[in-house]
């Protein structure tokens, strides 16, 4: 029996029914915000959560919030869901790949029955006392102050020469400091003796009385930096702590080395091989030393961890150690150890929903990623994955095709089918994926100047030099891993004035929108207020407008433990974020939520005030047309995140942009007006350097400089520097035997 979707309506689906053939790889592509995820994440993956759920028991249900159906007339064909997307695993910094992938649990097994001297498995675990570094308690790293962000030597205690807020002037603990009388508040820290200084910071509790003014106070001196370190140690995880780690710089811990283990962990061996060693090896490398073991316990044991590791090295990841912190993982490197999990499944009839699982990755290892895919569909289960990726999309059984523009102007399926059939259609997509749409090559531009660096060591980057011509577009290329972002950070660090256009996320909060943004909400409430005799704050979500019962979000969110966070729609304000009486008020006809409301094609021609509509130019020429005015910058893709950032500078001129990825989350289209952008700041006089991956962005490209051959401690070495048409006839080059095919 198919996926029958009848009548979905999310987000900006218009009504849409589609069968859905199951135990497939189906492809749903098309531009950006055309309603791929309307329809794979809040709508199927969104049902079936809801369903599975449902089916508990009336007791299992009575501790999980009732969730809202999907805006769809009925969904027919639905199995258990599985959604594997880019965000972050866990940020808990206990949480290692060796952890999630459960990997480590197998290895401490290994050591608890082979090692010597024979511990047990609790004395290997970072996360239990008994095997926890004493330290850093199993953190793997240590907070040490930066004396030159906590104080200011140039100045007085009476002067504010304390910079962290809870010693400010006039506080409580900067009036404990006075009235201790153990230091002149006149004089400068500049000119303290070490006694005095080291008093200041580190003295443990001194208990001292006051009594002055006629009363008896009794209280205690402590050093600044003592107290500062007994919050961070405080198990309660205050809301302080991240406030008082900005005065610190974190580092390897110097007792365990960074490994989290006690000594008596890191002392048991196997082989003359330590627990610590293993961690820290490169999982491919891991895998041979785990073949060498011999005899009935590790017969019983190294299985799981074997396949486990095959698993990782499959989804291109064989360059990680277990020991490497989840946090410091990328989406993309997230996502790809969330499939080498699920590849150890024995479940199956299952659905699989993946957002773009190649993102991030060079040509070679979206190979296997293709032939994952295709094993997952073998175990009977049924693969929908939304991606832009044309090999991917080469290899699906079925394709569906969402359109034909973004925003309003799609929701509408316009093409789909096998793959044959799929090419017959009249589809942007399908015209892409056969060539009908030649690619316009712009000329080569040389340069006579260069950004030069030499003695490059960073990470696994293997001394090297390089030099990065100016004026021109560079593509820096290799596979995953092979030290691309390592020679970014090198090159932020040693030249000024880079303009980092990156992925990471532009504004945490919910509230935060492409006017926010863009500065350019301010100028909007003052229309309003021009127009209505309104105070302008009233037309705000974060003021005295809002609405009172979601706070001006327009959803109340539900906190569901290990399930997530759930959203439902505020029933006070039905999703308008604003109190009644304040929609009552109008400009050109429309409320302020109306106007929010708007896409920013749309607020072009709506609005005459010019400092508006320039700034919304800027978002219409990256592509972002399509956007409303008042969505939330957190729902937004990384690629919709790096455009929004490029738009804010697309006015500035003589700068050096370096661009991490910028194809992500792109269709075929949404990348031809990226580089017609990405030209015009070239030809400004910019130079542009792209992290880059995707084939018709490298091939465009004025200077290529390829890194690798491999990843981890097999790459970090140049491998090929030059045009394209040079690279290609370099065979140690991946990215040259792939280019060749473009060229």
């Amino acid at each position: 029996m198919d996926i029958k979707v009848v009548g979905a309506n999310e987000n900006n689906l218009k009504n849409i029914s589609v069968e859905i053939p199951r135990n497939k790889l189906v492809v749903v592509t098309g531009v950006s915000g055309s309603g791929k995820s309307s329809l794979v994440f809040d709508t199927i993956f969104a049902e079936g959560q809801r369903e599975f759920l449902e089916s508990m028991s009336t007791y299992a249900q009575r501790s999980i919030p009732k969730l809202s159906p999907a805006n769809v007339t009925a969904i027919e064909g639905l199995s258990p869901c599985i959604i594997i997307d880019q965000r972050p695993l866990a940020r808990n910094p206990r949480s290692t790949v060796g952890t999630v992938t459960e990997v480590y649990t197998f290895v401490r097994l290994l050591f608890a029955r082979m090692g010597l001297p024979i511990l047990n498995s609790s004395e290997f675990s970072f996360n239990n006392p008994s095997g926890a570094c004493e330290k850093c308690s199993g953190l793997g790293n240590e907070l040490l102050p930066d004396l030159s962000r906590l104080i200011d030597q140039s100045k007085s205690l009476n002067e504010g020469a304390i910079l962290h807020k809870t010693w400010k002037v006039d506080s409580r603990y900067w009036n404990i400091i006075k009235t201790s009388g153990f230091f002149d508040m006149d004089k400068k820290l500049s000119d303290f003796t070490d006694e005095e200084l080291h008093k200041l910071l580190y003295s443990e509790p001194i208990n001292l009385k006051n009594d002055s003014a006629g009363y008896v106070q009794s209280f205690h001196f402590e050093g600044v930096i003592h107290r500062i370190m007994d919050r961070q140690n405080d198990s309660r995880g205050l809301s302080i702590n991240s406030y008082d780690e900005t005065f610190f710089s974190k580092q390897l811990c110097r007792s365990c080395k960074g490994s989290r283990l006690n000594e008596k962990a890191r002392s048991v061996k196997i082989n003359d091989i330590s627990i610590v060693d293993m961690l820290n090896l490169e999982v491919t490398d891991l895998l041979e030393v785990i073949d060498a073991f011999e005899g009935k316990i590790a017969e019983t044991i190294t299985p799981f961890i074997k396949k486990m590791l095959n698993h990782m090295i499959d989804v291109g990841i064989g360059y990680l150690t277990l020991n490497r912190s989840v946090a410091t993982l990328s989406n993309g490197e997230s996502q790809k150890v969330k499939l080498a999990r699920q590849l150890g499944s024995s479940l199956h009839q299952l659905i699989y929903v993946l957002d773009e699982p190649t993102a991030g990755l060079h040509e070679k290892d979206v190979e296997k990623i293709n032939e994952i895919l295709k094993c997952l569909v073998k175990k009977d289960n049924t693969v929908i994955v939304v991606e832009h990726d044309k090999s991917v999309m080469l290899s699906a059984d079925y394709i569906i095709d969402m359109g034909p523009g973004a925003g309003v102007h799609g929701g509408e399926i316009v093409a789909q089918g096998k793959l044959d059939n799929f090419l017959q259609q009249d589809s942007i997509t399908a015209r892409y994926l056969k060539n009908d749409k030649k690619k316009k090559f712009f000329n080569r531009r040389l340069s006579e100047s260069f950004i030069e660096m030499n003695n490059i060591s960073l990470h696994n980057l293997q001394n090297i030099n390089v030099k990065i011509p100016k004026n021109v577009m560079t593509c820096i290329t290799g596979v995953s891993g092979s030290g691309k972002s390592s020679l970014i950070d090198v090159l932020v660090s040693r030249v000024k004035n880079i303009i980092i256009v990156d992925q990471s996320p532009i504004g945490q909060s919910a509230r935060s929108n492409p006017l926010t943004y863009t500065g350019t909400f301010d100028a909007v409430r003052k229309e309003f207020s021009l127009s209505t005799g309104q105070d302008a704050s009233l037309f705000t979500f974060n003021g005295k407008g809002a609405c009172n019962e979601c706070n001006g979000l327009g959803y109340i969110t539900m906190d569901m433990n290990f399930l997530g966070d759930i959203k439902q729609l505020c029933q006070e304000c039905k999703g308008k974020r604003y109190k009644t009486s304040v929609l009552n008020y109008k400009y050109k006809n429309k409320n302020i939520s109306e106007v929010l409301n708007l896409t920013i094609d749309e607020a072009i021609n709506f609005f005459q005030d010019k400092e508006i509509i320039n700034k919304l130019l800027l978002l219409s020429q990256v592509g972002l047309g399509y956007l409303t005015l008042g969505q939330s910058l957190d729902t937004l893709s990384g690629g919709e995140v790096q455009r929004v950032k490029l738009a804010k500078q697309l006015s500035l001129k003589g700068n050096i942009y370096v661009l991490d990825e910028p194809t992500r989350g792109l269709h075929f289209k949404d990348i031809d007006t990226l580089m017609n952008v990405l030209n015009k700041l070239v030809e400004k006089g910019n130079t542009v350097i792209i992290v880059e991956h995707n084939m018709d962005v490298i091939k465009e490209a004025d200077w290529i400089i390829d890194l690798g051959p491999e990843g981890g401690k097999n790459g970090g070495r140049i491998i090929a520097e030059g045009t394209p048409e040079q690279i290609i006839n370099i065979e140690c080059s991946y990215t040259g035997k792939y280019l060749s095919k473009e060229l």
